[in-house]
């Protein structure tokens, strides 16, 4: 790991602030970026995964480029202390229901919006909600914020299953996506690429593949099922993964790539990882045996994020590197987010 990258010693964290902390350290290309970008910055669902640490990673970006802006984030914020965290550091936030036009139109005015509302895990049996919130909701928030710069979170899922041998889809790529949630989530696409077309919104749509931390993604899955005891399916054998900071300041540094029609952007890890070879890692970091179930597929979900890559640079860390922190997490009892990825399922269901 090249000690440059953070000045937050990655091994030592303990708590949720010193992980809060980490993941929200911003790269130099995006304090330069954020140095260019005129204008404040609102976060749409601030309250997921991701906001916290984008929108932290933006204002610590902004406070070192020496720009004064104000970071906005939105998000019910119906339970825990996120909208204290947030205030505390330095964040304005603004409690809304995304859904109600009436709460949408009161939201502050801003020239550079990143859009991470939407619905994923719970979308089986909840199919009309998946689909209002990952299609008719983009509508709207086009319709409001029409003459604003916009990064929007779509995700691999569109493109469905390809061959390993293929190297993952690129954004040229014909989506095939397979269940609900992916279907609904090439809807989002459309209508954000229709808005961007039709009101010249520019717009980047950030095709992301499974950012992590050591709280939530796919090794910590797979970590926990190795030190209990439990077998890995290989069914779904291959998988891309990116460390969640580089992920928030590919997208900070996306926001000045958007454009009409709206530019399309992969983005995730370099690496085409097996997981028979992740797991083995993990166990051997662990200390604990690894059984395995079920034969590797010849396709998975697979994104090429080589354009982000030319764009923005390599993540800072590798997906070893990223493996390595998460077991050593895991063996030292840290806390996790108790929201499994699901990155095993082949049938689109969530």
């Amino acid at each position: 790991m090249n000690p440059h990258c953070y000045p937050i010693q990655l091994s030592a964290l303990r708590t949720a602030a010193d992980i809060e902390q980490a993941l929200s350290e911003p790269t130099p290309a995006v304090v330069e970026a954020l140095a260019r970008l005129p204008g404040d910055l609102l976060v749409l669902g601030v309250g997921g995964k991701m906001g916290p640490t984008l929108a932290l990673m933006a204002r610590k970006a902004s406070a070192a480029a020496g720009v004064r802006r104000r970071i906005i984030g939105v998000a019910r914020f119906s339970s825990g202390d996120l909208e204290a965290r947030l205030q505390g550091y330095g964040i304005e936030t603004v409690r809304a229901d995304l859904l109600d036009r009436s709460q949408l139109a009161r939201l502050p005015d801003a020239p550079n919006v990143v859009y991470m509302a939407g619905m994923k895990f719970g979308s089986t049996g909840s199919e009309a909600l998946t689909w209002a919130m990952n299609c008719y909701l983009p509508g709207l928030v086009c319709e409001r914020y029409a003459a604003s710069r916009i990064a929007a979170f779509s995700t691999g899922n569109v493109y469905g299953l390809t061959p390993v041998t293929q190297g993952g889809s690129l954004e040229s790529d014909a989506p095939k996506p397979v269940g609900d949630y992916a279907m609904s989530c090439v809807g989002r696409e459309r209508i954000f690429q229709h808005f961007s077309l039709s009101r010249q919104t520019p717009v980047t749509l950030i095709r992301l593949n499974y950012a992590v931390e050591l709280r939530y993604g796919v090794p910590l899955d797979l970590a926990l099922r190795i030190q209990a005891g439990e077998p890995v399916d290989l069914a779904m054998g291959h998988f891309n993964m990116i460390w969640q900071p580089d992920a928030n300041a590919m997208v900070l540094q996306a926001l000045a790539q958007a454009a009409s029609p709206a530019f399309l952007l992969n983005v995730t890890g370099p690496e085409l990882l097996r997981v028979r070879d992740v797991a083995a890692r993990i166990g051997e970091r662990l200390g604990k045996p690894v059984r395995f179930c079920g034969q590797e597929a010849p396709d998975a979900l697979l994104s090429n994020a080589s354009l982000a890559q030319r764009l923005f640079g390599p993540p800072r860390l590798t997906a070893v590197e990223v493996s390595d922190l998460v077991a050593d997490w895991v063996r030292n009892g840290g806390a996790t987010l108790d929201k499994p990825t699901h990155f095993e399922a082949r049938n689109g269901k969530f």
